[in-house]
Formats: C-alpha cells, sequence, structure tokens
C-alpha cells in the first residue's frame, strides 16, 4: 500500500513539471521570436504612416528611390531621372542614407 500511495505521489510530481516546462518554453519563445517580431512590425507600420513626399526608400526588390507621390495604396518613387516605378506600400522600406533607423 505504501509503495502505491509513493507511486502516485511521484506522478503528480511530473505531472506538475511537465506544465511548468511547457510555461517555460512558451515564455522562452515569446520573448525570443514572438515579441521581437511585434516589435518590429510595429517599427515598419509607424515608418511607413511617416512617409512623404521625397522620403529616400527601398523596395522589398532592392530598388532605390525617392518618393514622388503617395496615397493609402501606393507610391510613385523615381528611381532615376524621369523614371517613376509604382509600388504597393508594403514592399516600402527606409533607405540607409535616409536617416531613418533600420528595421
Amino acid at each position: 500500500m505504501t509503495n502505491l500511495v509513493l507511486l502516485q505521489a511521484q506522478g503528480g510530481a511530473s505531472a506538475m513539471g511537465s506544465i511548468f516546462m511547457m510555461v517555460a518554453i512558451f515564455a522562452i519563445m515569446y520573448f525570443f521570436m514572438i515579441r521581437p517580431q511585434q516589435k518590429k512590425q510595429k517599427e515598419i507600420q509607424q515608418f511607413r504612416a511617416s512617409l512623404g513626399v521625397g522620403s529616400k526608400v527601398v523596395t522589398g526588390g532592392g530598388i532605390h528611390g525617392v518618393i514622388k507621390e503617395i496615397n493609402d495604396v501606393y507610391a510613385m518613387i523615381e528611381i532615376a531621372q524621369g523614371v517613376k516605378v509604382k509600388v504597393d506600400l508594403n514592399s516600402v522600406f527606409p533607405s540607409v542614407d535616409s536617416g531613418v533607423k533600420q528595421i
């Protein structure tokens, strides 16, 4: 009878230990993966909200240019003298020489 009680006590301790380990793993994933990604996304959204005519940007494809026209969905970016490209705002990032902190 005492052996049965000891085995049951050990089983309960391992269940608490495994629950604690799962919580610890989730906390580690949150602080090292999820939270930094959310912070990065927030910075990108703030940058895109602050865009205006004359801002130096880089597209997702690596094209550097200056914004000449902007609306809620797209931006017209001048990549050379007289050459303009219409680009979706979701693919616009700050340029290295724009003075904006790199994301």
